[in-house]
C-alpha cells in the first residue's frame, strides 16, 4: 500500500484513476491542478505523484521540477498524450521515474504504478541500511587511529589495517574496485564500506550474485528486459544497473559470468549506457562498480575471462586475507559476534573463556570469518552457561585442526563392519563431498552449472560448499 497523489485537470480521468488505484489497495489523494497538487504535497508526504503533462497554469513539467526539488525521494509518473513523447523523454531526464501515453489500459497503468511503488520501497530500504553504515563509520573515525572496526569489518592485525586504509582511500573516488579473497572473508562488507564512505552514500547500494543465476537470467537481472523479450517476460523490468543509478552496484562472483555477458558488461562500463534485453532504447546509467571474486587475478587472466574487461574492473584491487593468516584477530571477532548474536539467539553466554579461545585460535578456518561466525552462533544456541568453554563449542576437528573427510567406498557383498561399527553419517558425507568436487570439475568451476548437474538449487549448493570448505 502506498500514498499516491493524482494531479489532473480532467475530472473523469482523475476520478477513474483514483477508483482503479484504490481497488489495488493504495491510498489516493487528488488535485485538479498543478498548484493545488503541490500545495497538497507540502502538507502530506507522498510515495508517488501521478501528474498529467498538459495542464493550465502550472503544467506537469513544473510539477515535476518542484516535486524533485522538495521531495527527491518521491517518484513521479507522467501522463502524456500522443505526439508529446519528446516532452515525456525530457521529463525522464528531469527525474520522472516513468511515463505512460494516452490512451492506456487500466492494467498497463496498474502494473506501472505497482512497479514504481516496489522500486521506491527497495530504494528506501537501501538508503536506511547505507545511513546506518555511514553513522557507524563516522563514529569509528572519531575514535582515532588504529581502529579495530570499519563498518561490519573487524580486525586489528596489520593486514586488516592495510585493508581499512585502502577502503578509506578508494571510497573518496569513483574508481572501480575489485575485491579479491577466499569465500567467507567478507568481500561484500568491503563493498558496503566503500559505498558508505563515498559521495554516493545516500544513493542505492545494489548487490548481484553473478554465480547464482544462469546466463539468460543474469542478463535480465543486470540489464533489465522489455515486455515479450522472452517466454515469461510479461512486463518491462528495470535491471540492477538502472536500480543502482547514481549509486553503487556490487557484482559478486564476477568470475562466473559467461563470455556473452562479459561483452555486454564491458560495453556498459565503457559507454555508461545499456539496452534492456529485447529492447532498442539506449539508457544512460551512472553507476560505481565494486566487483568481487575468490579467483586470484593471475588465474582470471589465464582463464576465459576477457582481458579488456579484467583491466576495466581491476582499477583498484583490494586483497582480503584469509582468517588463518590473521589468527590473532579471532578473539576480537569472537567478541564482535558474541555482541551481535547474543540477543538474536537468546543465549545466556556473556563471556568466552580461555579454553574456548584457545580452541578457536588453533583451528585453520577453511571457511574463514563466515565459518567462525557460524561456529559462534551454534555455540550460543546450544550453550546454557554464562562463560563459554571449549566443551561448549561445536566440533572443530582433531586437536582443533581441520580433519579431511575419510575416503569411503560402496560395501561389497560379504563385507563385515570393522570393530566398533561404521559411521554411516560420515561415510555419506564423504560421498557427498566427492560428488560436489566432481560436479565442480565437470562444470569448470561454474557453480550454477554444478548445481544443475547435481539437481540442486544454487543456494543449496553454496551451503554444501561452505559446509565442506570447498572453494571454486
Amino acid at each position: 500500500m502506498a500514498d499516491i497523489l493524482i494531479i489532473d485537470d480532467h475530472d473523469s480521468m482523475r476520478e477513474g484513476l483514483e477508483i482503479h488505484l484504490r481497488r489495488r489497495g493504495h491510498r489516493t489523494h487528488a488535485a485538479s491542478g498543478g498548484r493545488a497538487g503541490l500545495d497538497l504535497l507540502q502538507e502530506s508526504p507522498m510515495d508517488l505523484v501521478i501528474t498529467d503533462l498538459k495542464m493550465a497554469k502550472v503544467d506537469g513539467m513544473q510539477v515535476l521540477r518542484e516535486v524533485k526539488q522538495a521531495a527527491p525521494e518521491t517518484e513521479v509518473l507522467v501522463i502524456t498524450g500522443y505526439g508529446t513523447i519528446e516532452t515525456a523523454v525530457e521529463a525522464m531526464k528531469l527525474g520522472a521515474a516513468d511515463f505512460i501515453t494516452k490512451p492506456f489500459s487500466s492494467e498497463e497503468f496498474g502494473v506501472k504504478v505497482d512497479r514504481l511503488v516496489a522500486d521506491r520501497a527497495e530504494k528506501a530500504a537501501l538508503r536506511k541500511e547505507n545511513l546506518a553504515l555511514r553513522v557507524e563509520n563516522a563514529q569509528l573515525k572519531e575514535e582515532g587511529t588504529g581502529q579495530v572496526r570499519y563498518g561490519e569489518i573487524v580486525g586489528e592485525s596489520a593486514a586488516m589495517q592495510e585493508v581499512f586504509r585502502w577502503i578509506e582511500r578508494v571510497a573518496r573516488s569513483d574508481s572501480t574496485v575489485m575485491v579479491y579473497g577466499e569465500s567467507g572473508t567478507g568481500k561484500e562488507l568491503v563493498a558496503r564500506a566503500v559505498h558508505a564512505g563515498s559521495r554516493r552514500r545516500d544513493r542505492p547500494f545494489v548487490r548481484v550474485n553473478c554465480g547464482a543465476l544462469a546466463e539468460g537470467l543474469l542478463d535480465s537481472e543486470l540489464f533489465g528486459h522489455e515486455k515479450g523479450a522472452f517466454t515469461g517476460a510479461e512486463r518491462k523490468r528495470r535491471g540492477r544497473f538502472e536500480l543502482a543509478d547514481s549509486g553503487t552496484l556490487f557484482l559478486d562472483e564476477i568470475a562466473t559470468i559467461t563470455h556473452a555477458t562479459q561483452v555486454r558488461l564491458l560495453r556498459v562500463l565503457q559507454e555508461r549506457e545499456l539496452e534492456r534485453v529485447g529492447g532498442e532504447e539506449t539508457i544512460p546509467v551512472d553507476v560505481r562498480i565494486v566487483a568481487a571474486t575468490n579467483t586470484p587475478a593471475e588465474e582470471l587472466l589465464e582463464g576465459e575471462f576477457r582481458e579488456d574487461l579484467f583491466y576495466r574492473l581491476h582499477v583498484v584491487p583490494i586483497q582480503l586475507p584469509p582468517l588463518r593468516s590473521r589468527i590473532d584477530d579471532v578473539p576480537l571477532l569472537v567478541s564482535h559476534f558474541l555482541e551481535k548474536l547474543r540477543a538474536r539467539t537468546g543465549s545466556p553466554v556473556r563471556e568466552v573463556g580461555a579454553s574456548a579461545l584457545d580452541a578457536l585460535m588453533s583451528y585453520d578456518w577453511p571457511g574463514n570469518v563466515r565459518e567462525l561466525e557460524n561456529a559462534v552462533e551454534r555455540a550460543l544456541v546450544l550453550a546454557d552457561c554464562e562463560i563459554l568453554q571449549a566443551d561448549d563449542l561445536p566440533p572443530l576437528g582433531e586437536n582443533g585442526r581441520a580433519v579431511p573427510m575419510p575416503q569411503s567406498r560402496t560395501p561389497a557383498p560379504g563385507d563385515t563392519f570393522p570393530d566398533g561399527g561404521m559411521d554411516l553419517n560420515r561415510a555419506m558425507e564423504g560421498l557427498e563431498e566427492r560428488l560436489l568436487r566432481q560436479a565442480l570439475d565437470q562444470a569448470g568451476g561454474v557453480k550454477a552449472e554444478a548445481a544443475r548437474l547435481l539437481g540442486l538449487k544454487p543456494s543449496a549448493l553454496y551451503y554444501k560448499l561452505e559446509k565442506y570448505g570447498i572453494e571454486a
